[in-house]
This record gives C-alpha cells, structure tokens and sequence, in this order.
C-alpha cells in the first residue's frame, strides 16, 4: 500500500487524511468531533443548536480529549455571530465552517487570526462569491446529501465548482467508503466530507435505537421534503414524515409557531432575538415569511429524533447512502478502512496506466 493520501486539505487544516466529519446539529458534539479529529480527520461542532454557553463548554470539553485540529460550524446569519467568531479566534479553534457565506468582513477577521475558513455551498457562483472574498476552501454537497440540500447530484455539481475556483474544493454527498473518496479525489476534489456516516458510528450519541432505525432502511427510504421546515430536506421517511407530507399549509405554520416556542424556552432565547434571527436569516436566503416561520420546526423536530429518540414525534435527517450503510464503527475503524481502500483502488488504477506504458498524471 502507498503512504498516506496528501491533499490540499490535509495541508491547509494540518489533518492527516481529507475526510471531514460535518457540523450536525444535535450530532456533532464533542464525543464525535474529538473521535474523528484523534482518528486523522475534521470534526466540525454544530453550534447552531448550542447557546454561546454551550458552544463555550463544548470546544472546552473537546480541546480536553484532543490536541489535534477541530473545527466549529456557525450560522453566518445568527445575531451573536460575531460573538462566536471572538470565541473561536480566542480559543484557538483550526477550522470555522459556516452553511450559509460569511460577509467578507467576518472572513477577513478569522483569516487575519489564522483560522482556516471553510463554508458550505451549493453552486458554483456561491464557491466563485466566497473565494473571491478570501474563503480558504468549500464544501460542496450534492443532492444526495442529508439534511438541507439542493437538486443537483455530487457527480454534476462537483466538476462545476471543481471548474469555477481555485480553492480547495471538499466534496460532500452520498460518501461512506473508499471507493468514494477515490472517485472524489479523481475528479478533483481535496477529500470528502460525510454526515449520515458519522452519525451512524459508535461514538455519535445519537440513542442507539435510532441508530438501528437506520441501518434497516433502504436506499429509496429517504425522502426530500419541504414540509419540513419549508426548504427542500433529506429525511428518513417515516410516519411523521408522510403525515407532514399530508398536511395542510396552515398546519404545517401552527406547528412551527409552538416549535417555535419550545425552542425558546429550551434555549432561553428571547422572542426578540428569534424575530432578528428570522429577518436575518429571509434576507440571507431569500425566503418568504411563511418559510422563516416554518424553519422554526427544525431545531425541535431533529431534536425529538436525535436527541430523545423518539421517531414518531421527530424528523431523522438522512443522507441517501443510509440505504447502504450496515454497521456502527468507531470513528478510528471508519476513517482507516475508507483510507486503506481508497489507497487500494488508486494504486490498483495506477498500476492499470502502468501497464498499458501509460503514466499516470
């Protein structure tokens, strides 16, 4: 076997190999990202469905159970961003990711600090917008993805940002093996990001209950839907799903509203600073106002599944591949047998080239 795979990732971030383990929320908390950053990889904290003081708390507890890179994933659009940047530069966190662009000013600051900037896009313009104002990498993610995501498979979007920028480009959508990241890393991209298969190893504190509910499923038992939060989302396709499927505009808004409420008492958020969230975030995205308020049914919803497990009453979000996965690993099994066989598969292509007088590129 070849030595390990260098990539422009693993040399910008300074990890040592291009996989990535994405900020679920309610998933990625620092049990997960500790385990995949001591096993070589990214771990990215989810800190949009974490207080300021919980964030606090959250990087303490994962810089105690590793010395090695991590990163923070933060909403762009919420109203203590700035706050969570400060704390981010002040403790020294590698790597910020964000889902939605960070303004040029907040990429200049973590940049000027020397945190490595990675959001999350969903077309070439958004990869072409964001490093042109200084993003150090992307994430890409096709619509095989779980959670939020687009119309446009890996396969099709990948080559097209691959094409639009310079910059590192992490490929993220429908990966759970080795043959995955080779086939990202052939068609151009840094590494691979991954959120299902993470969430489906031993050290995601996902209830195990729910973990099984996933292994059993198929590939075609995902669905996306947009009755969810009124964005287009990859989730298992339960009961509750369909019965959302099912429901009425007006139902689907009254839900949301007391989601809304529960996640405030929960969170201790004030009704104000939820309004300036929803402004904020319908200026970022562009979404009506029946949109903003069914977004409010997020947080509550993925949390009742992932968190409580309780899968009649909450929403599992899913990536396609959960159809294929079958097994819960550690972080460490996981992310040196997907680096054993992509390395396996490159040196077999290799030797293929050799073979015909062809040498490789």
């Amino acid at each position: 076997m070849s030595g390990p795979l260098r990539t422009p990732l693993t040399e910008l971030v300074g990890i040592e190999h291009p996989i990535v383990q994405t900020g679920m929320g309610w998933v990625a908390g620092p049990s997960l990202v500790s385990a995949t950053a001591e096993a070589g990889g990214l771990g990215i904290l989810a800190s949009a469905t974490m207080t300021f003081a919980e964030l606090e708390a959250a990087i303490a507890k994962t810089k105690a159970h590793t010395k090695k890179p991590f990163g923070v994933n933060i909403r762009a659009d919420a109203t203590d961003a700035g706050d969570r940047i400060d704390l981010l530069i002040r403790e020294k966190v590698a790597v910020a990711s964000f889902a939605l662009a960070p303004k040029q000013e907040l990429i200049a600051k973590l940049k000027d600090a020397g945190v490595v900037v990675i959001p999350s896009i969903g077309a070439a313009k958004h990869a072409v917008k964001v490093a042109a104002w200084g993003a150090d990498a992307v994430i890409v993610q096709g619509g095989e993805g779980g959670g939020h995501t687009g119309p446009v498979a890996t396969t099709l979007l990948l080559p097209s940002v691959l094409d639009a920028v310079d910059i590192p480009v992490v490929a993220a959508g429908g990966f759970f093996d080795g043959r995955g990241l080779a086939a990202a890393l052939a068609y151009g991209a840094a590494g691979v990001a991954m959120g299902t298969r993470f969430l489906l190893t031993k050290e995601s504190t996902v209830p195990e209950a729910v973990k099984q509910e996933y292994l059993k499923r198929q590939l075609q038992d995902t669905v996306v839907s947009l009755k969810v939060d009124g964005m287009p989302h990859r989730v298992l396709n339960t009961e509750l799903v369909d019965r959302l499927e099912h429901s009425g505009r007006w139902r689907g808004l009254a839900a949301a509203v007391a989601n809304a409420g529960k996640f405030k008492g929960m969170t201790g958020m004030k009704w104000s600073t939820m309004i300036r969230d929803g402004l904020a975030m319908r200026k970022a995205k562009d979404l009506t106002w029946s949109q903003v308020i069914m977004a409010a049914n997020t947080p509550m919803l993925l949390r009742a599944g992932l968190v409580e497990g309780n899968t009649q009453a909450g929403v599992l979000a899913a990536g396609q591949v959960t159809g294929i996965i079958d097994d819960l690993p550690t972080c460490k099994e996981l992310i040196d047998r997907i680096i054993t066989d992509a390395v396996t598969r490159i040196d077999t292509i290799a030797a293929l080239t050799a073979d015909h007088g062809v040498s490789p590129t």
